[in-house]
């Protein structure tokens, strides 16, 4: 009998050891029921049936356990706020610039052209006006 109370002493202060510690390594934010302080000291004050509330009562539950959720984080309320909203304006804007760009580039290659163009066919116009054969009487 005396080995068997033995056991259950060590334990019980196994658990509440235990108890304490999780207590203490757990994030303020994600206690349940009441606060961190007061589950320490109800830890303390009253060993195995503080412990035993903190686990039932007190802990985070792991993520995958349903119950009361927590709010979903805020999202920006206005656009202006929003950084993916205006990572796609900037990439948008500098998108339109690129096309704006190459446009301007278009319409200057074909300028260059037609006039290469006239300047050929005048060419080829006044050596024409020039040849012996080229006139009527």
């Amino acid at each position: 009998m005396p080995r068997l109370l033995l056991f259950l002493i060590l334990v019980a202060v196994a658990v509440i050891v235990y108890a304490l510690i999780d207590c203490i390594m757990t994030k303020a934010h994600s206690v349940r029921s009441i606060s961190k302080p007061a589950w320490i000291v109800t830890i303390i004050l009253v060993p195995v049936l503080g412990a035993g509330l903190w686990f039932l009562f007190g802990r985070a539950r792991p993520s995958g356990t349903p119950g009361r959720a927590r709010p979903a984080p805020r999202h920006p309320t206005a656009p202006d706020d929003d950084p993916q909203f205006l990572r796609n304006l900037e990439a948008k804007r500098r998108q339109e610039a690129r096309q704006k760009e190459a446009r301007r580039k278009e319409q200057e290659l074909r300028a260059a052209q037609e006039k290469k163009d006239r300047d050929a066919q005048q060419k080829n116009d006044g050596e024409a006006d020039n040849e012996p054969g080229g006139q009527t009487a």
